[in-house]
């Protein structure tokens, strides 16, 4: 729109994806007084009745706004992966009350996801004499399943949404970093270091609080590049993955780009950070058999 025409200049009151489009696409190069033109124009009677279809309409844009994000494929992604966390964590958790329970049939019994797969589908079920432990065991175990579905799906999304973070990182933690962050978008929009903490939150409050020191990683400590350096320059690893991820995150929502030499440069990186403590050791080494 012009800076001499409201949202309401073209606009049918009877068509509300015509005027919630104007509100979400217009703009004016500064305020003016749009409820006084509005009734110049004959687009309402009064102040009071602009308001109100004002209103009406900020509510449509609103609403039309959110189930375009909510139908965006980093949004799809977002739903998948806190799914499948959800379901791991419930099968988990109903897994451990299915052993304290065959526990007291069977004193053989055993834990975890895999010892309820066996009592749903074998004899073992069976053995318990006690239909609903089977029937929980099956619970458990279809919730593993699902779990299982939608790592795959999360696996075969993400490359397609963040081919670049998911390249760096893998596609199921990159998963995780976009969820943490609200969207791809807002992933994109954060600082390296907020990269890095993601997922560590309490301990970031505790430290704000002087409760604790701050923390060094977040989920990304499940990167191998973190997880496979040495605790002394673990801190170093994180950094160094969360730049590259924070550049990933952008590449990805604001071109889609593929940049491959991001993956090459972070290698050479953390290789520099590893040799820091292998060199150290070393040397250690070398001056212990010194003084021999």
């Amino acid at each position: 729109m012009s800076d001499t025409d409201g949202w309401f200049a073209a606009g049918d009151r009877d068509d509300p994806d015509a005027t919630a489009a104007a509100v979400r696409e217009g703009s004016a190069d500064e305020p003016r007084d749009w409820p006084r033109l509005a009734v110049e124009d004959g687009f309402a009677d009064d102040t009071d009745e602009y308001y109100d279809a004002l209103r009406e309409v900020t509510t449509e844009a609103t609403r039309a706004a959110v189930t375009e994000r909510e139908r965006a494929d980093d949004r799809q992604l977002v739903h998948a992966v806190r799914a499948m966390d959800d379901c791991e964590r419930t099968a988990n958790e109903l897994a451990e009350r299915l052993a304290e329970w065959a526990g007291t049939i069977d004193p053989d019994a055993g834990t975890g996801v895999e010892y309820a797969r066996e009592v749903a589908s074998s004899e073992a079920g069976d053995d318990l004499g006690e239909p609903a432990v089977r029937s929980l065991a099956e619970r458990v175990a279809g919730l593993a399943d699902e779990a299982d579905d939608l790592r795959e799906f999360v696996q075969r999304r993400t490359p397609a949404v963040a081919p670049n973070l998911a390249a760096l990182a893998d596609p199921v933690l990159a998963a995780r970093l976009i969820s943490l962050a609200g969207g791809l978008e807002e992933l994109a929009k954060k600082p390296s270091g907020t990269v890095q903490v993601l997922g560590a939150e309490d301990a970031l409050f505790a430290h704000l609080r002087g409760h604790a020191p701050s923390p060094k990683h977040g989920i990304i400590y499940t990167h191998d590049a973190v997880r496979g350096t040495h605790p002394d320059e673990r801190g170093s690893a994180a950094r160094a993955v969360a730049g590259k991820l924070a550049i990933a995150a952008r590449v990805d929502h604001y071109s889609g780009e593929s940049k491959p030499e991001l993956e090459a440069e972070l290698a050479e990186r953390i290789e520099t950070i590893q040799a820091r403590n292998a060199d150290d050791g070393d040397a250690a080494t070398d001056g212990g058999a010194g003084d021999e």
